[in-house]
């Protein structure tokens, strides 16, 4: 997942130049990642990851066309918003099955 690496990844989706958020991920968090950036005013790429021999594989990667773009600062600038106005921390980030609300630190996995 992006967030446990800061590192800022330049890939093509969908034939566009885009900053990599996730890859290797399920159409459910794709599709949740979409609706989350979109929502917050970037324009997101999303396309099935190919094998080697070109074979379609059943992950997902998914890209914003913001090349700026880098989900950690973000993230911890508090600049990503849920539908309803409220800030996103990690736990809605990796939609971890606990109350969003709570700050991050006190999360125990």
């Amino acid at each position: 997942m992006a967030l446990l690496r800061g590192k800022h990844i330049i890939s093509e989706v969908e034939g566009t130049r885009c900053t990599l958020v996730e890859s290797g991920i399920d159409q459910k968090r794709a599709d949740f990642l979409k609706d989350l950036l979109t929502g917050n005013g970037y324009t997101v790429k999303v396309e099935k990851e190919k094998a080697k021999d070109g074979t379609p594989l059943e992950t997902y990667m998914v890209g914003t066309t913001d090349i700026f773009f880098n989900p950690v600062i973000r993230l911890y600038q508090k600049k990503l918003f849920r539908n309803d106005g409220k800030v996103i921390n990690p736990a809605y980030w990796y939609q971890w099955p606990y109350s969003w609300d709570i700050p991050y630190w006190q999360v125990h996995r």
